[in-house]
């Protein structure tokens, strides 16, 4: 089944408990955290996702694009995240396996990301580990950038690793997803996709999220 992860960093924050009811229909609530430093922006953190939590039950998918995670896993926790995902390139690789097991002694999911120009390798040593593996289909940082189609083959081969292992582990895609893109993507293997202006700027939301649920794999 194809899962739906409206970001909200599309949302208008100026009703932000409205926006979040007009997209209810989906899966996931996608949260894409940035620092400044890791990505060339500043989005939002922890007080947006504690309010969030207070007026939702979907499930937050918080995506970190910030540099050494392990400082703020048991924040995001606390904050009421669901799924924590961190990208390889922001973490030594020695905290990597740490980060995971964080995340998971908080009794949440761990996820991680890569950006376009890391190959699929780079995920290979904490595969077993994971419940999500975020693969970034336009730079991160900047919402509304065109898809990366280049970024196909990746998905494939995750897809691949993640069957022959039988491996119960999301494969997620983030940037530039529509129809046309999510149908590339869930052709690839991705099973869940992150859609923040193509949702958030639809007539109708709920139909949107509804058109991306059918597509077939």
């Amino acid at each position: 089944m194809i899962k739906i992860a409206p970001s909200i960093l599309a949302a208008d924050f100026t009703k932000l408990g409205e926006e979040i009811e007009s997209i209810k229909s989906a899966d996931y609530l996608h949260f894409d955290v940035m620092d400044g430093m890791f990505v060339p922006n500043i989005s939002f953190g922890i007080p947006v996702l504690e309010a969030v939590r207070k007026i939702t039950n979907m499930i937050l998918d918080v995506h970190l694009m910030i540099d050494a995670p392990i400082r703020y896993i048991q924040k995001f926790a606390d904050a009421g995240a669901d799924i924590i995902t961190f990208h390889v390139e922001a973490e030594k690789a020695e905290n990597i396996h740490k980060t995971i097991d964080e995340i998971h002694k908080h009794g949440k999911k761990a996820g991680l990301s890569v950006k376009p120009g890391t190959p699929a390798h780079e995920l290979m040593p904490y595969i077993d580990s994971l419940d999500l593996i975020l693969v970034m289909t336009v730079e991160p940082g900047y919402g509304g950038q065109k898809f990366m189609s280049d970024m196909l083959p990746k998905i494939t081969e995750l897809r691949s690793v993640i069957k022959n292992r039988k491996l119960d582990c999301d494969l997620e895609v983030d940037g530039g997803i529509n129809n046309e893109t999510a149908k590339l993507c869930v052709a690839a293997g991705a099973n869940v996709l992150v859609a923040g202006v193509d949702v958030f700027r639809a007539p109708d939301r709920a139909l949107q999220i509804a058109s991306l649920k059918q597509i077939e794999r």
